[in-house]
């Protein structure tokens, strides 16, 4: 009696896992509690998002032996989340999503650490998604995915032979989540297909004929749209709509409502006007849950090698019944993300202000106002202003000399480029090879310039 009354270890089926050998393990998985301790004192996860996925998946990675957690996440706390991101409460409307949500899971999960960043992800300097082992995705936007896969496929290099090095692989795992629908996936640069190499998987988004949007409107998105795409432009002339900014959001929604007052239709909401616009379809709090909790198995079997990762992508369906299905895509060899970067040759010659402008003239980039990273160097800063200063005695300077003098090397520029007709940000990985330099002296250089 004595002993089923003992108290259970905290980690008994953690240790299940990690402290026993198995059929299903990966070649570098070597159990005991070592491994389970330095899971625990030095892997460092970042969890993007933190919304209705996003808090699920804080707390299955905290419930799960994690202890170095942060998220990220540039939203404030509103009254329509509480349904389903359930680690908010009414008293929490108005603050940071991922300071609310990091204290939350403190509260709940003895001895996890979480850092909460309340910024946009295009803020942080590259080098802070540099310093963690894993990156977990939690978020409602294509923009977004393709932003930090970007960042992520960045830091990968290759060898000579154009094979991935290990030690520049950094993992992640996506999550998301539509109504009854929702997939996790697991995306290692390199290996396994990015998000690039498969964003045909995303349908285009719903678009309405503009005529209908200006003269006969027959429902509440058509007037939201109205004031979005047409009213907006003509009042504000070249000031651009950013959806993330709560006074253009309610512009919008006012501007709705009088139009549907207008012609007599109902159902505009501030709700369903963030919706149409932003391209969100509501979240469902039990399909969260089942996508972060494969999310965080698969986190968990990439760091510690306790049994075969998910090749690669899981869909899973609960409208009518539950249907799940495992897919293996194949990688894009020639993707311009994750694959060895595009080749551009240069003379020694060339200024670092003529690359940016060829950049924006090349036919795979079409990249404006671009920023240039070397290595942990930046080399030219866009923004913010006290930086673009900083750098700007650069844009003089041959390229060639900035990189080191090497005759060839992987450089990262980041900007805007117009795809699929939208503008948007876009950080791309170059092969830059200076034609010549191999064996160049200064004298060289000299007589060349």
């Amino acid at each position: 009696m004595a002993d089923l009354e003992a108290p259970q270890s905290k980690t008994r089926d953690l240790d299940k896992l990690l402290l026993r050998a198995g059929n299903l393990v990966g070649p570098d998985f070597y159990p005991g509690t070592e491994l389970r301790d330095d899971m625990r004192d030095y892997v460092r996860i970042l969890v993007v998002g933190a919304g209705g996925l996003g808090c699920e998946l804080l707390k299955d990675l905290a419930l799960s032996g994690f202890r170095n957690l942060d998220v990220i996440d540039m939203d404030r706390i509103e009254v329509t989340n509480l349904n389903r991101q359930f680690l908010f409460r009414l008293e929490d409307v108005g603050k940071p999503k991922a300071e609310v949500a990091a204290k939350r899971v403190m509260e709940r999960v003895s001895g996890v650490e979480i850092v909460p960043h309340f910024s946009r992800i295009e803020d942080k300097e590259l080098e802070f998604y540099n310093d963690f082992n894993i990156i977990a995705l939690g978020l409602d936007s294509i923009e977004a995915r393709r932003y930090i896969n970007g960042v992520a496929c960045g830091f990968l290099e290759y060898d000579e032979d154009d094979t991935p090095r290990r030690e520049t692989i950094k993992p992640m795992v996506d999550g998301g989540t539509e109504g009854f629908k929702g997939h996790a996936r697991v995306i290692v640069p390199g290996v396994t297909p990015c998000f690039e190499c498969t964003i045909w998987l995303f349908p285009p988004q719903v678009k309405f004929p503009l005529c209908t949007l200006a003269e006969t409107p027959r429902n509440a998105a058509h007037c939201i749209e109205y004031a979005h795409l047409i009213k907006w432009p003509e009042v504000h002339g070249g000031k651009s709509f950013d959806p993330d900014v709560p006074e253009h959001m309610k512009w919008v929604y006012d501007e709705a409502i009088k139009r549907a007052e207008l012609f007599g239709i109902p159902g505009v909401t501030y709700s369903l006007t963030q919706g149409v616009v932003k391209n969100i379809i509501p979240a469902i709090a039990s399909t969260n849950a089942i996508i972060s909790a494969a999310c965080a198995l698969e986190t968990l079997k990439i760091v510690s090698g306790c049994s075969k990762t998910l090749a690669n992508y899981l869909t899973y369906n609960g409208g009518e019944g539950l249907h799940t299905k495992v897919t293996e895509f194949v990688r894009d060899q020639d993707c311009l993300v994750c694959g060895p970067g595009i080749l551009i040759e240069l003379d020694t010659s060339i200024t670092l202000q003529k690359f940016i402008d060829m950049l924006e003239e090349h036919p795979k980039l079409l990249l404006s106002k671009a920023s240039v990273k070397h290595g942990k160097d930046s080399l030219y800063m866009q923004a913010p202003p006290v930086l673009e200063e900083m750098h700007r005695p650069n844009l003089s300077k041959p390229l060639y000399d900035l990189m080191g003098r090497v005759q060839k090397d992987t450089v990262h520029v980041f900007g805007t480029a117009l795809k699929n007709e939208e503008k948007q940000s876009s950080l791309t990985k170059l092969r830059v090879v200076f034609k010549g330099a191999d064996g160049v002296t200064d004298m060289d250089t000299a007589i060349g310039a």
